[in-house]
């Protein structure tokens, strides 16, 4: 007798790469020691999180005494807190943002999931460039839409716009885009963004109705070259933020993220009032309340990018001399290099054999292409030199 559901059950069978190889990385340090695995498979930020955010833990645990100091609140989120965030994102994007098209969620990955859920019908199609976060399938099926992956060019991962355009249709409810971009650490242009704006207002009007640009941007602090990351609000008339800040203040286990609805939308107050209900209906009931009331003293606090980029960079270098090729990062954590045989699974299974790991490319939807995380020491990334030479041996 079936104890899961179909689409759960099929869901396990393409269930994410990353967690499969975070898991064997486990294994292989309890057999060979820590310091002798260089495990680049999940990217989860290892530096500490900034001063600000322990002053303000002890802050919020002196007020904990107080009544329903850790209680139910408007499903939206706090609004001193909404408040905040508006201006910041204002300042972010360069466009006046009311808190009132602030939504507090449980990280960017519940906020993708209350956003989709809330305006895709079934049936309905969600255009990404590829590759993608790998999460971003289940995210759409959750929503019971249909994810519609349009290949980026190589070997930049530049949009390839006409592609999008042409896969466009009546059923087009959300394009999503990610930048800095997890896996490859593109950070999209403005002539690329603006192109895009251009196709999807054709589409609009060719189809009569709203299609909405989400731009995932939980990595917008890392950006290693002082790029420009052009305003979502400014070019896109349905433009949508989706946020977090595990990454800018080490909070990846507090689940604490936002969506921001452009002022252009249309009828974007009844955007809102769906989006609460469905962070309301959903189960997350609202974004944590320690989450929260951190923000009030950590907004503009931040982790040092300057180590984040010798990461990069450190990584970059080990790469080159292991003769791997790869397009640099400029922004996130990740590098995606292609793999020197076609089945890239053949070339992680070479490098799991030398005690290094990464994730296959097919788990982003793009095969022949492994990524690697590099938000961990110097130390790891280093020392996995001469094993990445080694396994690359195998294909001279």
């Amino acid at each position: 007798m079936a104890v899961l559901s179909n689409y759960v059950d099929g869901c396990l069978g393409r269930a994410s790469l990353i967690r499969k190889m975070f898991e064997v990385g486990i294994e292989m340090k309890k057999k060979f020691g820590a310091d002798n695995v260089f495990d680049f498979s999940l990217g989860n930020p290892d530096l500490p999180s900034p001063p600000e955010v322990a002053a303000a833990l002890r802050r919020i645990a002196d007020d904990a005494i107080s009544p329903l100091a850790l209680g139910y609140m408007q499903n939206a989120g706090c609004p001193e807190v909404r408040a905040r965030l508006a201006r910041k994102i204002s300042e972010e994007q360069g466009v006046a943002t009311e808190a009132s098209h602030v939504i507090l969620t449980c990280g960017a990955a519940g906020g993708l999931n209350v956003f989709l859920k809330t305006v895709c019908d079934p049936g309905a199609e969600v255009v990404v460039p590829n590759p993608y976060f790998a999460e971003y399938f289940f995210y759409v099926a959750n929503a019971s839409a249909k994810i519609v992956p349009v290949q980026a060019k190589d070997p930049d991962f530049e949009l390839d716009v006409p592609a999008m355009e042409r896969a466009f249709n009546e059923n087009t409810r959300a394009v999503i885009i990610n930048t800095p971009n997890n896996p490859t650490g593109r950070i999209y242009t403005r002539r690329e963004l603006e192109d895009l704006a251009a196709a999807v207002r054709r589409a609009e009007a060719k189809f009569g109705h709203e299609i909405f640009v989400i731009s995932d941007e939980p990595y917008r602090i890392l950006n290693f070259d002082n790029l420009e990351i052009p305003s979502i609000f400014e070019i896109f008339d349905s433009g949508i933020v989706i946020g977090s800040f595990s990454k800018s203040l080490s909070l990846a286990g507090e689940r604490i993220g936002y969506i921001a609805v452009s002022s252009k939308i249309a009828d974007s107050g009844h955007l809102m009032d769906g989006l609460i209900f469905s962070n309301r209906t959903l189960g997350f009931v609202n974004a944590p309340a320690v989450g929260q009331k951190l923000l009030l003293d950590c907004l503009d606090a931040k982790v040092d990018l300057d180590t984040y980029r010798c990461r990069r960079d450190a990584m970059a270098e080990v790469l080159s001399g292991a003769g791997i090729e790869f397009f640099r990062p400029q922004g996130a954590f990740y590098v995606f290099a292609k793999s020197p045989v076609e089945d890239e699974f053949v070339f992680t299974e070479a490098l799991t054999a030398e005690r290094v790991l990464a994730v296959p490319g097919r788990g982003f939807g793009r095969p022949g292409f492994v990524r690697f995380a590099f938000c961990m020491s110097e130390k790891i990334i280093r020392g996995a030199a001469p094993r990445l030479v080694a396994a690359m041996e195998h294909f001279r």
